[in-house]
């Protein structure tokens, strides 16, 4: 895949000269596309049905790699894009950056600023352009402070309990397959508390109209 030359400015995104937090990477509450959380989790590969499911450490199957999980969530509507790559790269993850804005940006959301982690792959400077010629603003969580990315840590409990961990899937393959049917379920239709038990589509489009992103 070619991509644009980019970046999020790493440099007033990140964090003032101070170090502290920059007040300006203050979540904008109701703006969709105002601010986009970004986090990867590694998951180990599937040969047979693990310990997490049935319980049972002496099942554990060791050597056989791993997957990583790489999340988008809008922090307004909480709608989420979600891929599982090979890696966890600089490469990767800015090639799964420019995929996530195409994907917000046909369902109407536009991404203005990127919050991530202080990951290797987010550092990099392949990353960084991407941001900058896409114009957005890119900041980084303070170190050792993963809470403040917090939407994205939530998120990720969320789709390790009710995707990944949920059923005893016989190979990778099949929980791959799985995840584009539980990630309709959660834009779609999952009520979430913080948007009043309605579903992360809705803060985009009007309830008449919720049907209509079904079909």
């Amino acid at each position: 895949m070619v991509l644009e030359a980019s970046s999020c400015t790493a440099a007033a995104g990140a964090r003032s000269t101070s170090g502290r937090w920059p007040a300006r990477a203050s979540r904008r509450k109701g703006t969709s596309g105002g601010l986009l959380h970004l986090d990867v989790k590694k998951l180990g590969r599937i040969g047979r049905v693990g310990h997490r499911i049935s319980g049972d450490r002496r099942s554990r199957v060791r050597g056989i790699g791993w997957e990583y999980v790489h999340v988008a969530i809008d922090d307004a509507s909480r709608l989420a894009y979600v891929e599982v790559l090979r890696d966890e790269g600089g490469v990767t993850r800015t090639q799964f950056l420019w995929r996530a804005r195409a994907w917000f940006r046909r369902h109407g959301v536009r991404v203005r600023r990127v919050l991530t982690d202080n990951g290797s792959g987010y550092v990099s400077d392949r990353f960084a352009r991407l941001c900058r010629s896409a114009g957005v603003r890119y900041f980084r969580t303070r170190p050792y402070t993963p809470r403040t990315n917090g939407k994205a840590e939530r998120f990720i409990q969320t789709l390790l309990r009710e995707w990944a961990y949920r059923r005893a899937y016989p190979s990778s393959r099949h929980r791959t397959e799985a995840l584009p049917a539980w990630l309709y379920y959660y834009n779609c239709e999952r009520g979430h508390g913080a948007l009043y038990g309605r579903p992360p589509m809705s803060r985009l489009v009007t309830p008449n109209n919720l049907l209509a992103v079904h079909t």
